[in-house]
């Protein structure tokens, strides 16, 4: 499968400590910036919610339906069920935006 870079965002535009939903080709990409740009998929694996808008410290999202945690590094779940693992994408900031390869 052939990999693109995607304008996702402005330059700077996502808040230190905080992250964004963007839509690429279909796939929900939750980018955050919190020691450096991180992007993951977006959707929950428990009910298909969105982490983008959950409490992020530490490295880790909280889903603000049911409180599960992500590392925002790696997509992998932290607590319950240990197998699970959110797809993780590159992603760069550049002098025009910020990218996500997806």
């Amino acid at each position: 499968m052939l990999m693109d870079w995607v304008k996702v965002a402005e330059r700077d535009s996502i808040k230190k400590d905080s992250g964004i939903e963007c839509d690429v080709g279909g796939i929900k990409i939750a980018v955050f910036n919190q020691d450096g740009l991180h992007a993951i998929e977006s959707t929950c694996a428990h009910q298909e919610g969105s982490i983008a808008p959950g409490v992020l410290k530490d490295g880790v999202i909280e889903c603000p339906l049911h409180f599960w945690h992500y590392d925002i590094k790696t997509g992998k779940l932290l607590d319950y069920l240990k197998d699970i693992k959110l797809k993780t994408f590159r992603v760069e900031q550049r002098d025009d935006g910020i990218y996500v390869e997806a």
